[in-house]
């Protein structure tokens, strides 16, 4: 179980979440491609993750009793990968090899390229399915550990997602615990536009799921609900983190338009100031 999540970890949490931002704008600036609204939004729970809720171990990542992360909407890999670095899985330095020629750091994650990655990742819809079989080998071989899996919202309009869903319900996998980014776009627009999806909870609760929904921008109240997410023994979860597309970049910010494209110098350096100027008001509250 996670430890308890005190006001100077918390701190310590968000500063790094911040700089993870800093860290995919440059990353994404150097690669000249990739994706930039989902990756800042999800920076405090891929913080949350990798420095509080994870049982891993970036020196030994193929360690038996890790919790397995699943990343199903591989384009937001940024975010991952950076992640990753700060936890100690790979130098910092190497992240300015994302999207090139030989790199281990691929434009969707490779399972073999990069120690500490669980799935190849890439086309949408497949990433729950593979946590399922991955949580289903742990209740067989009596594993504690637990599987977490996380998907964009619009990848929720595959339809193999549903059959998973379905799956998991009928088979109570108590053992996983599903993280929707509803960040409300997808490259094409918004969700609610191209295909709605709400009401989203309804629709897991009718398969089985227990439904529990946070902020996912608010890294106190995601580590609280994981928390009473693991609390629950007799179904699997799904919690609906509600985040900001572009988060802490105020002309990235819920615009579908930076789904799938790169910042270039200029929009780089005026992100880095919104981002370093955020970093200093986080310092400054808990001085």
């Amino acid at each position: 179980m996670p430890q308890e999540l005190y006001e100077d970890k918390l701190h310590e949490l968000e500063k790094k979440a911040e700089e993870a931002r800093e860290l995919v704008i440059k990353t994404l600036l150097e690669a000249g491609s990739g994706h930039s609204a989902g990756p800042l939004g999800m920076a405090d729970i891929f913080t949350a993750f990798y420095f509080h809720i994870l049982n891993h171990d970036p020196k030994n990542p193929d360690w038996e009793e890790r919790d397995r992360l699943i990343l199903s909407n591989g384009h937001i890999c940024p975010i991952r990968y950076v992640s990753m670095a700060q936890a100690g899985y790979f130098p910092i330095e190497e992240l300015k090899t994302l999207r090139k020629i030989n790199s281990r750091l691929q434009g969707h994650p490779h399972r073999t390229a990069l120690p500490g990655l669980e799935t190849t990742s890439g086309p949408l819809g497949e990433g729950l399915g593979q946590a399922i079989g991955i949580a289903l080998g742990a209740k067989l071989d009596n594993k504690k550990y637990y599987t977490y899996v996380i998907t964009g919202d619009g990848e929720l309009d595959e339809g193999n997602i549903w059959e998973s869903v379905m799956f998991a319900g009928k088979n109570k996998m108590n053992n996983l615990i599903m993280i929707i980014d509803r960040n409300n776009i997808q490259i094409d627009g918004f969700t609610e536009d191209v295909l709605p999806l709400e009401p989203l909870g309804a629709k897991f609760e009718a398969f089985g799921w227990h439904v529990l929904e946070a902020d996912g921008n608010n890294i106190k109240q995601f580590v609280d609900v994981i928390n009473e997410a693991r609390a629950i023994f007799e179904k699997p979860t799904v919690i609906i983190a509600h985040t900001i597309p572009g988060k802490g970049v105020d002309f990235m910010e819920k615009d579908f338009h930076w789904h799938g494209k790169p910042p270039n110098s200029e929009e780089a350096k005026k992100a880095l100031d919104e981002l370093r100027t955020l970093k200093g008001q986080i310092e400054s509250e808990h001085k």
